[in-house]
């Protein structure tokens, strides 16, 4: 795939993330208007400005307490940390994401911060299953996240939800407590609008969940350009999916698999993004990121204790 392709990629998973914002911004302008006409709508532009400018930012290292994450250093893993200066070389980022370590026997990786700021997540389950290659690939689709500045847009899209939702919630309360004099025929009301009220948040939500797989999309494909490894990230993804889903069915649902549909995920099935990742392999490589020795686990000469419990639920609502 050329350059011009995957630019051409990229601006469609651009402009659908832009066409959902904009989705989930009308209905919550909608319902704004319908409760307080022009002026709520006014109310709502300034009070989204205002968050989305002044809010505070919750620091990376915030973030990773709520985890019980430690920061590592250069010196405890070099071979990822050595990964990640030249990911974020590539990448262009002037702020290199420091490492931290999550206790969990889960397999995960997740980025938090801004591109001026930001951290990565792994877990002792990603220490204990993947080789380099696949560490790389996994860590490269993290940099990618970091890159695009995606927590802000999931940021800007929870806050359109959480705002939608409120409205709603004012609307249905409204709804109620004219109800007698719906009733009675002293009111008219257009049902429509009712059906605004409970619908719009739903319809927020899977909005963002689509803006979540879409940006998991485009990771993917941004950590392909950054590794030119495709299947190493495929290889990640299907251990994952393989050793996760075993004590997730075992837990829930023992002897059948979890039924979800695919627009109640916040990322995308696993078979479709591997589907996706291995028909790049084809790609001219340039700049080669990985050698043999990239096949050797990460745990090597690793000192960290391996954790042997089972994933739980905290009491800060985070599941590690």
């Amino acid at each position: 795939m050329n350059s011009i392709k995957w630019n051409q990629h990229s601006k469609i998973n651009q402009l659908q993330t832009l066409l959902l914002i904009i989705t989930m911004a009308s209905f919550m302008a909608l319902i704004g208007w319908v409760i307080g006409d022009v002026v709520g709508v006014i109310y709502l532009i300034v009070m989204s400005i205002v968050i989305v400018i002044f809010a505070p930012t919750i620091t990376p290292k915030l973030v990773m307490r709520l985890y019980g994450a430690k920061r590592i250093s250069s010196s405890d893993i070099p071979n990822l940390y050595a990964a990640v200066r030249e990911l974020s070389r590539r990448s262009h980022l002037n702020y290199i994401p420091d490492l931290y370590y999550i206790p969990s026997s889960m397999i995960s990786a997740f980025s938090v911060g801004k591109p001026t700021q930001a951290g990565i997540a792994i877990t002792d389950g990603f220490l204990r299953t993947f080789n380099l290659r696949e560490a790389v690939a996994v860590l490269a689709h993290e940099v990618s996240h970091i890159r695009s500045n995606d927590m802000r847009v999931m940021a800007l899209a929870d806050m359109f939800t959480r705002l939608t939702s409120l409205l709603s919630l004012l609307g249905q309360i409204l709804f109620i407590l004219y109800l007698p004099f719906i009733i009675t025929g002293f009111i008219s009301i257009n049902w429509l609008v009712v059906l605004l009220f409970i619908l719009a948040p739903t319809i927020s939500t899977l909005a963002q969940l689509g803006i979540s797989r879409i940006r998991e999309y485009d990771a993917d494909l941004n950590a392909i350009r950054l590794t030119k490894d495709p299947r190493g990230l495929a290889n990640a993804l299907v251990k994952i999916e393989r050793v996760q889903n075993g004590w997730l069915e075992h837990l829930f649902m023992s002897g059948r698999k979890i039924p979800e549909p695919s627009f109640l995920r916040t990322h995308p099935p696993t078979a479709e993004r591997v589907q996706r990742l291995l028909s790049y392999e084809q790609t001219p490589e340039l700049e080669p990121f990985f050698d043999a020795s990239m096949s050797e686990p990460v745990t090597k000469n690793l000192s960290i204790k391996k954790i042997k419990r089972k994933p739980k639920w905290h009491f800060t609502g985070l599941w590690h």
